[in-house]
C-alpha cells in the first residue's frame, strides 16, 4: 500500500494547485458595498478550504480507478483497510480545524453584518436615507421616506442611490412572498405579507446597470409566471448629483 501513497499524494497536490489557482481568478461580480466584501470573504474562505478536501476525494477515486482494476471475470476480495494509524487521526484533526476556522470567520462576518449601521442592522433606528419598498406581482414601488419621491419599476427606469451613504430598505409585500436582491451588494431579504423586513447597504462604488448588470434590484423568490421581469436598474451617483435628481423629482410632484 505504501508504494501507492506518494503518487496518489502527488496527484492530490497537483489537483489542489490547479483548483486553488483557478480560485484566484476574479470570478465574482463587482463589489459595490462593504456588505459585499463581507459576503465575499465568507464565500472565498469556504471555497479555499473546501478545494483541498474535494481534490483529495477526486485524487483517491482517480488513482484507485486507474491502478486497482482486474482484467479477469473472477471475484476477488481486496485488502482490508481498518482505518487505524496516523492517517485517520491526521484527517480528523485537519478537517476539524478547517470547520472551526470556517465557523469563526463566518460568525465574525455575520456579526459585522448584523451590527448597528450595517447589513441587517438598524432595527427601529433610522438610516440617513430610508426607502420604503413595496413588492407585488410583478413590480416594485420605492418611496424615499420624507422626500415625497416615489418610483415604480413598471414606469421608472432606475433607482438612484448616493455613494458612501447608508441606505435602509424597509420592505413589505401586498400579495405573496418576494425577495429583494441586489447582486452588486450581495444583499437579499424576503418581502413577507403582513410583516416589515429591512436591510441596510452603503454603496461605495459608482456604477449603473449600463456599465454592470449587477447594479439592479431583482426579485429572488419565485412569485409567479412573470417573476423574471420583477427587476429595476440601480445607479449609484455622487451626493450632489443625487440631491439634484431628488430636487427635480420633488419639483415635478409639487406642480
Amino acid at each position: 500500500m505504501s508504494k501507492h501513497l506518494i503518487p496518489a499524494a502527488l496527484l492530490w497536490v497537483v489537483l489542489t494547485a490547479i483548483g486553488e489557482a483557478t480560485f484566484l481568478l476574479d470570478w465574482l461580480p463587482v463589489v459595490g458595498s462593504p456588505e459585499a466584501e463581507e459576503w465575499d470573504l465568507i464565500f472565498n474562505v469556504l471555497l479555499a478550504m473546501g478545494i483541498p478536501v474535494f481534490t483529495f476525494v477526486v485524487a483517491a477515486l482517480v488513482y484507485a480507478f486507474t491502478n486497482f482494476k482486474t482484467s479477469n471475470d473472477g471475484v476477488e476480495t481486496g485488502a482490508t483497510f481498518k482505518g487505524t494509524g496516523m492517517f485517520p487521526k491526521v484527517w480528523l484533526v485537519a478537517t476539524s480545524a478547517l470547520v472551526a476556522v470556517a465557523m469563526v470567520i463566518g460568525l465574525v462576518s455575520l456579526s459585522n453584518l448584523q451590527a448597528d449601521k450595517s447589513g441587517y442592522g438598524w432595527g427601529e433606528d433610522q438610516a440617513p436615507l430610508v426607502i420604503e419598498t413595496t413588492a407585488q406581482r410583478f413590480s416594485w414601488t420605492f418611496s424615499y421616506k420624507d422626500k415625497n419621491v416615489e418610483l415604480l419599476s413598471a414606469k421608472d427606469s432606475e433607482l438612484l442611490l448616493p455613494i458612501d451613504t447608508e441606505v435602509k430598505f424597509e420592505l413589505n409585500s401586498i400579495d405573496v412572498i418576494h425577495s429583494l436582491w441586489i447582486p452588486a451588494f450581495r444583499m437579499k431579504i424576503d418581502a413577507i405579507p403582513g410583516r416589515t423586513t429591512f436591510l441596510t447597504v452603503e454603496p461605495h462604488k459608482l456604477g449603473s446597470f449600463e456599465t454592470d448588470e449587477n447594479f439592479r434590484v431583482q426579485c429572488a423568490e419565485l412569485c409567479g409566471l412573470n417573476h423574471t421581469i420583477m427587476s429595476m436598474h440601480i445607479r449609484v451617483v455622487e451626493q450632489a448629483e443625487f440631491d439634484a435628481w431628488l430636487a427635480s423629482k420633488q419639483a415635478k410632484v409639487s406642480r
